[in-house]
């Protein structure tokens, strides 16, 4: 009766990974969408803030070679009009041959630069949103002043640029510009972070773009995982479902088998019983038919059809004695020596006990069995379940009357010296002590309807077998039967 609830549990435990496993790949599978998509955002980002910078050092390129007049024709330096045409250039510096840098960083920029022969930063500090930076050329060295905020192409961005969850900024030398602030409200219990870090395109302004993103439970897909985890559920249900049905079924038919068997057995110990009963009076019939024949052979001789009479009865009964013997025959049992085999008899016991948990659970009875995992014994496997399915089903019958707080029954499976014996102990009330010289006895019945020839068959079908069947009241109260059958090794 445990099977069925390690079954369980065992397909709730099945159940809860398969779903957990699901709905695990099915976050998984968000996360790294998720994830792909933060690092296609972060390429462009990268690739729009590589082609600003790569644009400044074109300009400074591009003044450097012109080398312009100090004065236009209107008297402003040609250079001077590229902030109106470049947002983010704030200003436009120059340092002639007979000139200096206002400031010293600018000059050691200038001197970095013509040693790199490129455009050279001068002193940047990202945080103050500005960084200038210097090309050394002859006669005319340039400098610009850019500005961070202005520098960004928002029109071309890929992320919202309000309420988006990346946070993208640029560092250089220990100092950050933030771009993009993002959602930097942290996330309760464990969580993701995705990471992006790629310095962009142009030697002279080496700024390293960091996007970052951090995902908690609430980015998870819970809507897809709850209808894995109720698909799950309703499948495990399903085929629980049918797994029961086919157990049901193949229960019903193993009961139909052993109904089958135990009608052909019973079939067979009523004809035997029948042809025992009808030979003794056909026997005297025809002993008294042929003493007739011999008183009448002393007769007149008008007594010859008399004789013809007789002899004809004499036939009749004759024939009526082979149909008898004939039928005796024909229902009597096969012997059971040549179907004796290692048969394991705990597997037989639970065997009964699987077809009669429908009838176990009925009477709210948990049978308990005891006694070692495996005891082989000689014989026949058909007849040996039948005698235990005999032997239960009589004892849960006999508790009926009995409240059913109070029903035990305790099946005992133990090694003697050259036998094995089984033990069916049950908390009914008993066996009467004139009933129990006769139990065994064909035909005998306490039960009202009953044939009598349940325990009788049984007997006839241990003894057949080499073994024995007895029954005994128990001194705490119920009926204890005992099967008693040979010892057999196991097959190896």
């Amino acid at each position: 009766m445990r099977r069925p609830l390690r079954l369980s549990v065992w397909w709730l435990l099945g159940g809860a990974v398969v779903a957990l496993a699901g709905a695990a790949a099915i976050a998984r599978q968000s996360l790294e969408q998720q994830r792909a998509l933060f690092e296609t955002d972060a390429r462009i980002v990268h690739r729009l803030l590589s082609q600003q910078v790569v644009q400044h050092d074109a300009i400074l390129a591009t003044l450097a070679l012109l080398q312009p007049d100090a004065t236009g024709p209107s008297g402003t330096p040609p250079e001077q009009r590229l902030p109106a045409l470049y947002p983010q250039i704030l200003a436009v510096q120059r340092r002639d041959a007979d000139q200096a840098w206002p400031d010293a960083a600018l000059a050691t920029a200038e001197a970095a630069s013509r040693s790199a022969r490129r455009a050279a930063l001068a002193s940047p500090d990202l945080q103050s949103g500005r960084y200038r930076m210097v090309l050394a050329a002859t006669p005319t060295s340039y400098a610009l002043t850019i500005d961070l905020r202005a520098m960004v192409p928002w029109a071309e961005w890929p992320m919202p640029r309000e309420g988006s969850p990346v946070r993208v900024s640029l560092v250089h030398a220990g100092s950050e510009h933030v771009i993009q602030p993002g959602d930097v409200s942290r996330t309760t219990g464990p969580g993701w972070r995705f990471e992006f870090h790629k310095v962009v395109a142009a030697e002279s302004q080496p700024f390293d773009v960091v996007a970052v993103r951090e995902l908690g439970g609430r980015h998870l897909p819970w809507g897809r995982m709850l209808a894995w985890v109720l698909a799950v559920a309703v499948l495990l249900a399903a085929l629980r479902h049918l797994q029961h049905l086919r157990g049901e079924r193949r229960r019903a038919e193993e009961l139909l088998r052993l109904g089958q068997v135990g009608r052909l057995n019973t079939l067979g110990e009523l004809a035997a019983g029948m042809a025992h009963e009808l030979n003794q009076p056909l026997t005297a019939v025809l002993a008294n038919t042929q003493a007739a024949q011999r008183l009448l052979q002393d007769d007149p001789p008008e007594m010859a059809t008399a004789r013809h009479a007789m002899a004809q009865a004499v036939e009749q009964a004759r024939r009526a004695a082979d149909v008898v013997g004939r039928l005796r025959r024909a229902v009597e049992r096969p012997d059971t020596d040549g179907q004796r085999q290692a048969v394991e008899l705990v597997d037989a016991v639970r065997r009964a006990l699987y077809l009669l948990e429908p009838e176990c659970r009925r009477r709210g009875v948990e049978p308990v069995l005891e006694g070692p995992p495996s005891l082989w014994v000689q014989a026949d496997p058909v007849a040996l379940d039948q005698i235990v399915h005999n032997l239960i089903l009589n004892a849960l019958q006999a508790m009926e009357r009995v409240d059913a707080a109070k029903r035990r029954l305790v099946l005992t499976v133990d090694a003697q010296a050259h036998h094995v014996e089984l033990t069916v102990a049950d908390s009914g009330p008993g066996i009467a002590p004139d009933v129990l010289p006769r139990l065994f006895e064909p035909f005998f019945s306490t039960r009202e309807g009953g044939l009598g020839l349940g325990l009788s068959l049984c007997e006839s079908l241990a003894q057949g077998m080499g073994g024995s069947i007895t029954a005994t009241n128990a001194p705490a109260g119920g009926a204890v039967f005992k099967l008693r059958l040979p010892m057999k090794e196991p097959i190896p």
